[in-house]
């Protein structure tokens, strides 16, 4: 049995060590790369050109779902998403077909998963079938996850809960595990939550990512002004200023700076 040649990817660093030990305990597998974002998953998967790719679901800037989607169907491997429990992509994955895994990862679930590589790279067609089966699980999973957004965000602010409208947020910044809320009339409110978790709830014809730490509301941009590096300046309406990410001015110029 030839050895499957496998990236991994995950945006946090024990996560990815933890999936690479369990990895190693099997003779018929070769860790050819990792990556920490979506970007990186596009760019090593052109560069290695993995029989598989063990890719994180909700991963900062680009997700798992979106890196696979930027590849051609000649360069793409076969695909195993990672999650923790999400009912809309569990239902989206088991519907199109595509395998994933549930973290906390077991041993005996990711030794099935090899197994059924294995068998599909033995079928001639399988490139075609894995792309068509992407297509189909971001199909199903955008049509399930719509209107399922957040209306209201709840924070607490010594002993009392405030209701913050997500149409009156003005900016998002995390810090840690902590996420820095400003609203419209800058008033400010920490909660603690996952900024790549949270951004799921929202949606994202109102809220565009900056940079691996920044969400703001479309609404709420004043002005972009382009930076040395090919980044930007974004400022908002409240008087914030935050810089974009290297990554996140390419989707920026894509979404938004062009007619």
């Amino acid at each position: 049995m030839n050895k499957l040649r496998i990236i991994i990817a995950d945006d946090e660093r024990p996560a990815r060590e933890f999936l690479k030990a369990i990895l190693r305990d099997f003779e018929d597998v070769e860790i050819v790369g990792e990556a920490e974002n979506g970007a990186e998953v596009v760019e090593i998967i052109k560069e290695t050109k993995p029989d598989l790719a063990l890719l994180d679901l909700q991963m900062p800037e680009v997700s798992g779902l979106e890196a696979v989607k930027l590849l051609r169907k000649n360069q793409m491997p076969l695909v195993a998403f990672v999650t923790a429990f999400d009912e809309y992509a569990v239902q989206a994955f088991e519907v199109g077909a595509v395998d994933y895994l549930l973290k906390p990862i077991e041993k005996a679930r990711l030794r099935e998963t090899l197994n059924r590589a294995h068998e599909r790279l033995e079928q001639d067609d399988w490139r075609e079938q894995e792309t068509e089966k992407i297509k189909n699980v971001t199909r199903i999973y955008d049509e399930t996850t719509r209107g399922e957004f957040l209306d209201r965000i709840p924070v607490k602010k010594r002993e009392e809960i405030y209701l913050i409208p997500v149409e009156e947020i003005a900016s998002i910044i995390a810090d840690g595990e902590l996420l820095h809320i400003t609203t419209n009339k800058n008033q400010k409110y920490t909660i603690n939550f996952r900024l790549k978790d949270l951004e799921l709830r929202l949606d994202e014809k109102l809220f565009v990512r900056l940079s691996r730490g920044a969400l703001a509301n479309l609404s709420m941009i004043e002005r972009i002004s382009p930076m040395p590096g090919g980044t930007y300046s974004i400022s908002l309406k409240n008087g914030q200023e935050i810089a974009s990410s290297r990554l996140q001015s390419k989707i920026l110029r894509s979404k938004l700076l062009k007619l």
